[in-house]
């Protein structure tokens, strides 16, 4: 992995923290010159797995959200989200689309078919107990003259 930059970001999982991830993550890889709805993407992408942090990695209670962003070489970004809440029994199962932890709440269950659609890698890797690393990944397009 060609790492031409990297940031790092540790918040609260409080709700209004959501925007603050994707404020943070836009102004950092907006130096690689995305197009606005490459960013759009990227921005839709952190919300849902930083919402998944806070809703149902830390349910009822709180914790920190890890954010590592990097601008690789190729226009690729990368983006790891991870929590240290209660993990996740069947990562499979949560990643089919409209399954929900938080029917309560009314969550669609949409969250992981979300960050799918709009990147172009997803990798979750959990832990019951011990947290939930979301990674992805998005190679930006060559555009401009």
């Amino acid at each position: 992995m060609d790492i031409i930059n990297e940031i790092k970001f540790t918040m609260p999982s409080l709700s209004v923290n959501e925007g603050t991830a994707r404020a943070v993550v836009s102004s950092f890889v907006i130096q690689a010159d995305p197009t606005v709805e490459e960013l759009s993407d990227i921005r839709t992408a952190v919300s849902e797995a930083v919402t998944n942090s806070i809703v149902h990695g830390y349910r009822n209670t709180s914790g920190k959200i890890d954010l590592t962003v990097r601008l690789l070489a190729g226009r690729e970004v990368y983006i790891r989200i991870k929590d240290s809440g209660c993990g996740i029994e069947d990562v499979k199962k949560a990643m089919e689309p409209l399954f929900t932890t938080a029917p309560e709440e009314e969550r669609s269950g949409l969250g992981f078919s979300v960050m799918e659609s709009f990147m172009d890698r997803l990798t979750v890797k959990s832990q019951p107990g011990k947290g939930t690393t979301v990674t992805m990944r998005k190679r930006l397009k060559v555009h401009g003259g």
